[in-house]
Parts: C-alpha cells; sequence; structure tokens
C-alpha cells in the first residue's frame, strides 16, 4: 500500500499559464505542476524568491491531475495603464497609477481562462525524506499562510481543498476510494465517467495513450524559469 495526498479544486475562473508570446496569455487545459506546487508554497508560508524551498518542494513530490470537468473558455480582453518611460520605481500599484495622466499608458491584451473546472490534485513523495509530512501540508492546506489563487489573484477558490490522505495499491485506486464533503454542491457540473488523468510517476501502473513534455518544472521562482518534464496522459474510467 501507498500512501496519497488528495485534495480538490473547483473554482469559478482558472488560468493555470502556458508560453506566452506578445500581448497573449494563454492558458494549460489542466493544471501546470509549478501552479500546483505554487499553491503549496503559498500554503506553506515559502516566499517567491525562497529558490532553495521552492525546488526541494518540487523536486520531492509527484505530481497528477484528473479533470473532472473541464469547464468552458473564457476570453478576456485586458487593459491596464502603466505609467511611461521613467527612472522612478514604484513600490506599489497605486503609485503607479498616481502619476499625470498625461505620462500614462495603456496595455492592451487578451487573458485566457476556463470557467466553472473541477480537478482533483494527487501528490506522492519520492522518497521518505520528504521536507513535509502529508499531515503537515494537510493543515497549511487547511490554514495557510498566504492566500491561496488558482493562477491569478483574480481567481479565488470557490470551495475548501478538503484535502486527505488515502492508502491504495495505486493511484487509480487511490482516486476511485476519495470522497469530498462538497460532492453534492458540484453534482450539476458536466462529467463523464472517461476523465481525462495526467501523472509524472512512472512507477505508477497505467498505461499511457500518450506522453507529452511540459515546461512546468521549477527551475527557479525567483527568475520565473521553468525546465522540462516529462507528463503522461490517459483517459481512465472512474467508474471502475
Amino acid at each position: 500500500m501507498k500512501d496519497y495526498l488528495i485534495f480538490r479544486i473547483y473554482a469559478p475562473m482558472v488560468s493555470w499559464g502556458d508560453i506566452a508570446i506578445g500581448t497573449h496569455r494563454p492558458t494549460f487545459d489542466h493544471p501546470s505542476k509549478s501552479a500546483i506546487f505554487g499553491l503549496l508554497a503559498a500554503a506553506l508560508g515559502i516566499d517567491r524568491d525562497d529558490d532553495e524551498a521552492h525546488l526541494q518542494l518540487s523536486s520531492s513530490y509527484n505530481y497528477a491531475v484528473l479533470v473532472n470537468s473541464h469547464g468552458t473558455m473564457l476570453r478576456d480582453y485586458h487593459t491596464s495603464q502603466v505609467p511611461g518611460r521613467s527612472k522612478r520605481k514604484y513600490s506599489s500599484r497605486k503609485e503607479e497609477l498616481s502619476v499625470d495622466d498625461n505620462n500614462l499608458n495603456t496595455i492592451i491584451s487578451t487573458r485566457d481562462y476556463y470557467n466553472d473546472c473541477l480537478y482533483t490534485i494527487i501528490i506522492s513523495k519520492k522518497a521518505d525524506e520528504a521536507p513535509y509530512s502529508f499531515s503537515e501540508l494537510i493543515d497549511k492546506l487547511n490554514n495557510p499562510s498566504y492566500n491561496l489563487f488558482i493562477g491569478r489573484k483574480s481567481c479565488p477558490l470557490a470551495l475548501p481543498l478538503d484535502p486527505k490522505i488515502i492508502s491504495a495499491n495505486n493511484i487509480k485506486e487511490a482516486l476511485l476510494t476519495a470522497t469530498f464533503k462538497d460532492d453534492g454542491f458540484i453534482s450539476e457540473l458536466p462529467t463523464s465517467k472517461f476523465c481525462r488523468f495526467y501523472w509524472e510517476d512512472t512507477d505508477e501502473n497505467i498505461g499511457s495513450d500518450q506522453v507529452i513534455s511540459k515546461y512546468d518544472e521549477i527551475l527557479s521562482r525567483k527568475r520565473w524559469q521553468f525546465s522540462r518534464r516529462n507528463e503522461y496522459y490517459a483517459m481512465i474510467n472512474m467508474e471502475n
């Protein structure tokens, strides 16, 4: 038997980031590893510029995600004002907007989101000497040090994460075993018995339909740099 940490994410809007070029800010169609471990780091109170702590956290656990309900795409036509060219440094958004109106520039961009998504997140340890026990992670997910956002600050959680430890023979058995307090609340979401599943632990005995290369392994949170990792994909039947 193996222990898994499982929790669930539901929000009215989510954004998981993607490679952004120019003024278009796309999003992955499921949570990236860097986003979820950023969520864990915020819960634990790890500062963004603490590269060593972020790397230790990300490298100590395997990550997987089940897409229970994929939601619908929303594209936002986004404008924001920023000061023109200046050597002055601004300590807050309020200070940026306090400059003379004639010295403000407007940046126009499009930003992608998904609405009404439901995901089940599964974490397993790569080694016994992981920096945090599952009990510690559960405590911090229930009582986070920093506010938790789903990709952007405009995307708060709509339900508690409801984290739990599930002991099972494999990751699929753990998914089938897990139950959540708010199942009735999200019962109206469109779901299917066949769900998309993504994982990275090669020891899990699940036949993959595809191997995807993704650049969402944290290399330096401080410099916002990420390295490549392999993610395995399969459709799995959640009714047996």
